[in-house]
């Protein structure tokens, strides 16, 4: 593939955009080589600026559930335009967004749209912080909820592969209201609330984390925090801008049966639109201005056009749940395929799965947390990531990344496609 275009643009653009890119992780720094500049997609396809077609497996990080362009949002997007771009104004499609996340969404009473899913996170900690009147939070290393700073403490995602996960930019004081927990221990938690009395106002985790790459919680590990956030008036929230319906009609508290008090969303409430939500119990929720005193704005909240698509999207996962058979039974397929493309070359590697997300992990330990998943090859993995996309296939250029399956790659010839590119790069990774 001849990627001429792209270094060119790439070079053009590191005179113009700090690295080159709006986002780190574009620059592809952790797998070798220039970024792919991509000019326009549909379906399962993407095609880049030098004419070159992908199978892809990033779907703009979540959002392209039922594959690019599809043409039932589109057709939202193209009637909302006509009546204009953004008015900075209560409309109709607000309510009714409200009123559906609501329905499908368990644990969810009230909730207040916003522009991404960090001003999700982040508000989310504001309101939690005014709610209990405490000020220090929880996360847990390598979960990644955007670049506020309260987050970037022991991140995942991007900041690995930077490899600054402490960000400079944030301040000591910040850092000092931010106490980190390895995933999926319950007893480290225990300890930090029981060494912080009255102090915590808010545990926030992603409760499938896929920013670490992908990682699925132990057995009771979500009841436990539950259970203690209950016990010690701290209020829990689950980071669902990635699994939020993604994993389920619901999310992933549907599907683990695990209900936080409140919940981040973003991605597919958007259908591919920049949008963020945050919401949850009624009394949480009413602290918020104007209804209470924790102020948070935006006048591109609720942008007409962003609330058209991911209504859109919405309604049809609402009354289309063959969608999440069809695409458990298409990632299924895909990651059975690698299991088996593995044995066939005698690699030992550690693959995660859920729903329609999966993450392959070069190393043949089980992948629990964030300090497992660190064991992975990266090299490997980038010889892996580049021998893909010479094979046609574009996946999430970091390690420490999900991958996500739409109903577009749905067909036959593309998962024996993939299969095949798969099995070649996977040589190609080890020397085989």
């Amino acid at each position: 593939m001849q990627h001429t275009i792209s270094h060119e643009l790439f070079s053009k653009a590191q005179q113009v955009i700090p690295g080159g890119v709006n986002s780190p992780v574009r620059a592809f720094k952790a797998v070798g080589g220039n970024p792919v500049f991509i000019k326009s997609a549909k379906g399962a396809y993407l095609h880049d600026e030098d004419g070159n077609q992908y199978i892809e497996f990033i779907n703009s990080w979540g959002p392209m559930l039922l594959g690019h362009a599809n043409p039932v949002i589109e057709e939202a997007v193209r009637e909302a335009i006509s009546s204009s771009l953004s008015f900075g104004a209560p409309t109709r499609r607000e309510v009714e967004m409200a009123e559906l996340i609501i329905d499908m969404v368990p644990s969810v009473e009230k909730v207040r749209m916003v522009n991404s899913g960090t001003e999700a996170t982040m508000s989310a900690i504001r309101v939690a912080r005014g709610y209990t009147g405490r000020e220090k939070i929880i996360k847990f290393e390598g979960c990644y909820h955007g670049h506020g700073d309260s987050f970037l403490i022991a991140a995942g995602s991007g900041a690995v592969t930077l490899g600054v996960p402490d960000s400079p930019g944030v301040t000591k004081g910040v850092a000092n209201d931010t106490l980190t927990a390895p995933y999926n221990d319950l007893a480290a938690v225990q300890m930090l609330v029981a060494a912080n009395p009255n102090q915590i106002a808010a545990i926030i985790i992603e409760p499938v984390a896929g920013n670490m790459g992908l990682v699925l919680p132990k057995e009771g590990f979500l009841e436990g925090l539950r259970e203690l956030c209950t016990r010690e008036g701290i209020v829990l929230i689950f980071d669902e801008v990635m699994t939020g319906f993604r994993l389920a009609r619901g999310g992933a508290q549907e599907r683990l049966g695990v209900m936080p008090d409140m919940t981040t969303l973003g991605k597919i409430i958007g259908g591919g639109m920049p949008v963020g939500a945050y919401g949850g119990k009624r009394e949480i929720m009413d602290c918020v201005a104007p209804a209470g005193p924790v102020y948070q704005a935006g006048t591109l909240s609720g942008n007409p056009v962003a609330m058209a698509a991911g209504l859109a999207m919405l309604r049809y996962l609402n009354t289309h749940p063959e969608v999440y058979t069809l695409l458990e039974q298409t990632s299924q397929t895909i990651v059975n395929d690698i299991r088996a493309n593995c044995k066939a070359l005698d690699l030992n590697l550690t693959i995660n799965h859920i729903g329609s997300m999966f993450t392959v992990f070069f190393t043949d330990k089980p992948v629990v947390d964030f300090t497992t998943a660190k064991q992975s090859d990266l090299a490997a993995f980038g010889r892996y990531f580049q021998a893909m996309l010479h094979e046609g296939v574009y996946l999430a250029p970091s390690q420490f990344e999900s991958l996500f399956v739409s109903t577009a790659l749905a067909e036959p010839t593309l998962l024996q496609q993939v299969a095949q590119a798969n099995k070649k790069a996977l040589a190609a990774a080890f020397g085989k």
